[in-house]
């Protein structure tokens, strides 16, 4: 029985009992006065449609909305106590929120939080601040072997399946993304017709299980993969060689959470959990793997293919750029996923304890690519834990074009971050397959939210370029962001995070010291 049910019961039963009661006690007719009302309120939450939580959650739910009216003064205590000296994610958490709606997300009486500890970031604004015309800048994704290039938005829906998440989140994030012009990423989970039916843009992501291109054994199926890649929303193709969540794990879809639908369309058996091979079988090395970036992008009529990876050992990746220089393949793209990030299940020693965070690794994959002479030629993805603008605008400086965001995205549609995700028992209907409470979530209000959340930020995003001064991302460079090292010590990123030169890992003589080892190691033919 569902909570919708229960109050309807409850509701029911409670009336009649009141009746019963009055009959003997009159005074029992005073129970309607707060009954009454009750049911009243509660049989409009179940029909309104812009809260999905109200929908499921008629009365009770409204506690949640009632924390969030006083946690302004809730929220002061524990951004002052805060011993990083950042606001805490639930600030995040409501600015999204806020942004989704359409709402004013102005803050008063300045900075919540101490601006003299460690760790506080700013950007340096300029005298002569500009105003940015194009609100909707473009990034060009294909290289030189790409006949299909794709103009891409800064801001994008980070990698996120069906499957884990339920049919109607994923019709909301892709008629948001219809909407605001804008790349979803389907995940590892599959090419389904819920990411195609309002045609937004779609990334389509091809994981170690195959999902939706593969053959009864698990193995890369090239004519199923052909027959999807060439259709007109895809307009990128993303490997997926490991995800910030858990790297070195395959993905994780628990059998509570796999209905027949989503069986049929990964094709893999009912009651048990899909749980992806760690690694690939259709390449073992860093030059195979380039040979399958290619054959992809042969096979879906020349778009760009690129891979993603949380980072792990440098010499591995090196190993790949030690490939591109040997074959002359390289992928279109790269995506970098921060060991941080992830909104989906895993277990607690991946996610806390294995995997590079975003800023080491997005610096290491940018700085490498430098290395080899290649940077231009290849767009870098970042991704993890990026909710506002200004940290797209931190990882832009470290050497992203674009951003992907799966948090932010979530909580767009609506997520309260219950942390059910596993147990397909979410509140708001959007990381379940229980039509129950999928059914709720409503796809024309929350792709609505989707898209007002991802224009704001990057409106926002070019409010920050214009307040320095900069008329473009490109001119984005890591002297614009500032970090307090400690009580008085103030360094830019250029001077925290000192780049290589470019072309340096071309010639023996010019490796730098720190980066010789990891480089002698690099092998293109072996991980």
């Amino acid at each position: 029985m569902t909570v919708r049910q229960a109050f309807v019961f409850l509701s029911i039963g409670t009336s009649i009992l009141l009746l019963v009661l009055a009959q003997y006690w009159p005074d029992f007719y005073w129970g309607f006065v707060v009954v009454v009302p009750l049911v009243l309120l509660g049989l409009y939450h179940m029909i309104q449609k812009k809260h999905t939580l109200l929908r499921l959650y008629p009365v009770v739910g409204l506690l949640r909305y009632l924390f969030e009216a006083i946690r302004p003064e809730i929220q002061q205590y524990f951004v002052e106590s805060n011993i990083n000296g950042r606001p805490i994610n639930r600030e995040f958490r409501a600015l999204v929120y806020q942004r989704a709606k359409g709402v004013r997300d102005t803050r008063p009486f300045g900075t919540q939080f101490d601006v003299y500890r460690a760790g506080y970031e700013w950007m340096d604004h300029s005298l002569k601040p500009v105003e940015i015309e194009n609100k909707h800048p473009r990034i060009k994704f294909g290289g030189p072997d790409c006949t299909k290039p794709y103009m891409a938005s800064p801001l994008n829906i980070s990698a996120m399946s069906f499957g884990a998440l339920s049919k109607n989140a994923i019709l909301a994030l892709n008629k948001g993304a219809k909407i605001g012009g804008f790349a979803h990423n389907t995940g590892e989970g599959g090419l389904c017709a819920y990411h195609l039916e309002h045609r937004g843009d779609i990334i389509w992501q091809i994981g170690t299980g195959y999902f939706g291109c593969r053959d009864e054994q698990g193995r890369f199926d090239q004519d199923k993969f052909a027959a999807k890649a060439t259709l007109d929303a895809v307009k990128m193709i993303e490997i997926k060689l490991s995800q910030g969540a858990k790297p070195g794990h395959g993905g994780i879809l628990p059998a509570a959470k796999l209905s027949e639908e989503i069986a049929a369309i990964r094709h893999v058996p009912m009651g048990q959990d899909v749980v992806s091979p760690p690694g690939h079988s259709s390449f073992n090395s860093p030059r195979t793997l380039l040979q399958f970036v290619a054959q992809l992008r042969e096979l879906s009529g020349g778009k760009p293919v690129g891979f993603k990876l949380c980072v792990g050992k440098r010499s591995e990746f090196l190993g790949i750029c030690k490939a591109m220089l040997e074959t002359g393949i390289t992928p279109d793209f790269i995506t970098v996923d921060g060991g941080e990030g992830g909104t989906g299940a895993a277990p607690i020693e991946l996610t806390n304890s294995v995997g590079t965070p975003l800023r080491d690794g997005l610096i290491f994959v940018n700085s490498a690519l430098r290395g080899i002479n290649l940077r231009d030629k290849i767009r870098i993805i970042a991704s993890g834990k990026i909710l506002t603008a200004f940290h797209m605008a931190r990882m832009m400086a470290l050497g992203a074009d674009t951003i992907n965001s799966a948090r932010g995205m979530m909580l767009a549609l609506g997520c309260v971050q219950s942390r059910s995700c596993n147990t397909d028992k979410c509140p708001t209907g959007i990381a379940t397959q229980n039509p129950a409470r999928y059914k709720v979530l409503d796809v024309d209000n929350k792709s609505l939210r989707v898209a007002r959340y991802h224009s704001s930020t990057v409106n926002h995003l070019c409010e920050l370029l214009g307040s320095c001064g900069l008329n473009s991302l490109e001119e984005l460079k890591p002297c614009h962001i500032n970090r307090r090292v400690n009580g008085t010590e103030i360094h830019n990123y250029a001077e925290l995070y000192p780049g290589i030169e470019s072309c340096c890992l071309l010639g023996c003589d010019n490796v730098p010291e720190d980066w010789q080892a990891d480089w002698e190691k690099a092998d293109p033919d072996h991980w």
